[in-house]
């Protein structure tokens, strides 16, 4: 068996006669092609391949699932073996089910013929030209791949999606240095599926690279207060993740602990506050075209002028709570943007910070949430001042979205999401 569909027919045949009455799998063969720089110099290049299988199977009522990372019959035949005992011995659960059949689809997107040297060059260019523009920036870390996939996902009810891609991607982890003294890491990560931009040219890229010479010498945030705070575009998809995680996905509606569990329809936000999932979007490199349950993906709205429009459910999700299935799985993100420019927004701040980075735990399951703001700047009198060390900041989840004082016109893409710098009011700010 070479192919994913002659490993998923082989599966799914093998788990019916196994005595499944239902049955799916997600088969996946790829291979990354990676250039790795560390401290400055290049230290690595290496393929790797990768290979998965999921399956699922359910018998009277009760599911078994496993997932092995090898393709060969006899593998496959103890994952089958080992699912269906783990059916056999699980309780019956009326929500499992497997995608009904509707209408088959076959995709490709990104770069499936990739340009190895250009990708080279451009990891050269891009040191050469950082360690001239940005003398006291060291670059940790530099990781450039070319990664190839094929996916196929099929059911016993004969649903059957097949997805080819193939893509570029950037990540860059620096600090800077002077007179002894050192900033905290910094970076990003970012999806291509072209070479034509230098990479200091994509994203955020000079801009980090600058806060980051800036960030060498900080000072303590004096105080503690309610405040606003800026989010980069980075940091506002963490958010965003955090708060979908929290109060829109399957364990926070079964268990009925989201604080929106009845607010279908209606507000959850400020009302300039719209956020798309839009995996089929042009700017979304190697979007999402099927579910791992077995749907064609679609593009959809989360909140529409404050108002929600959708969970994230899976349809393991639905059937337990009687709503409604996301239609996609809830990443690939954009924000509709505001009307000022950057420096618009943060005229508009007596006092508060921009912040680059946060690192904090799990929220709460009310979406209480604290941690430390990371490459961070002071605002005061509506002016980017210093460099501010490392900062506690804290607040709700639910209430955050509610206090939006503003959004940039400026939107930054990264392959994965397309976002502005967003501002928050009404966060406890805690430094010395």
């Amino acid at each position: 068996m070479k192919t994913n569909q002659e490993i998923a027919q082989y599966t799914l045949e093998a788990l019916k006669k196994a005595g499944a009455d239902h049955a799916q799998c997600l088969v996946m063969q790829g291979k990354t092609d990676e250039l790795n720089v560390d401290s400055g110099n290049f230290s690595l290049m290496r393929s790797l391949f990768e290979s998965s299988l999921n399956i699922k199977a359910l018998k009277g009522g009760k599911k078994g699932s496993i997932r092995i990372n090898r393709l060969e019959k006899e593998a496959i035949d103890a994952a089958v073996a080992d699912c269906m005992a783990a059916a056999e011995s699980a309780l019956p659960d009326e929500a499992e089910q497997i995608s009904p059949y509707t209408q088959n689809g076959s995709f490709s997107s990104g770069i499936l013929e990739p340009d190895r040297n250009r990708l080279f060059d451009r990891m050269e260019e891009y040191l050469a030209e950082t360690g001239k523009t940005y003398p006291k920036v060291m670059m940790e870390q530099l990781v450039a791949d070319y990664s190839h996939a094929e996916t196929l996902y099929a059911n016993t009810n004969g649903a059957e999606y097949a997805y080819e891609h193939g893509a570029y991607s950037f990540s860059a982890t620096f600090s800077a240095q002077e007179n002894g003294q050192t900033s905290s890491s910094s970076g990003s990560c970012v999806m291509l599926d072209s070479l034509e931009q230098p990479f200091l040219d994509i994203g955020l890229q000079r801009m980090l690279l600058e806060d980051c010479e800036k960030q060498i010498v900080t000072v303590p945030f004096e105080g503690k207060q309610l405040g606003t705070v800026i989010l980069t575009p980075d940091c506002l998809a963490e958010f965003l993740d955090m708060t979908f995680d929290s109060f829109l996905r399957d364990d926070a509606l079964i268990d009925a602990t989201s604080p929106w569990k009845d607010s279908l329809g209606k507000p959850v936000a400020d009302s300039r506050l719209t956020i798309r999932a839009v995996p089929l979007d042009d700017f979304v490199v190697c979007g999402e075209r099927f579910t791992g349950d077995g749907y064609r993906s679609e593009n959809m709205d989360i909140i529409k002028g404050g108002i929600l429009q959708s969970f994230l459910l899976s349809q393991y999700g639905a059937n337990k709570t009687g709503l409604a299935r996301g239609k996609n799985a809830g990443r690939s993100l954009t924000v509709a943007p505001g009307d000022k420019a950057l420096g618009e927004l943060v005229a508009g701040i007596d006092r508060g910070l921009i912040v680059g980075r946060f690192s904090g735990g799990q929220p709460g399951v009310n979406g209480d949430f604290s941690g430390v703001a990371k490459n961070s700047f002071l605002i005061e009198n509506g002016r980017l001042t210093d460099a501010v060390s490392e900062t506690m900041i804290s607040g709700n989840l639910a209430q955050l979205l509610g206090q939006l004082v503003g959004l940039t016109k400026e939107l930054v893409c990264d392959g994965v999401n397309l976002l502005p710098w967003a501002a928050f009011g009404g966060v406890t700010i805690s430094g010395k």
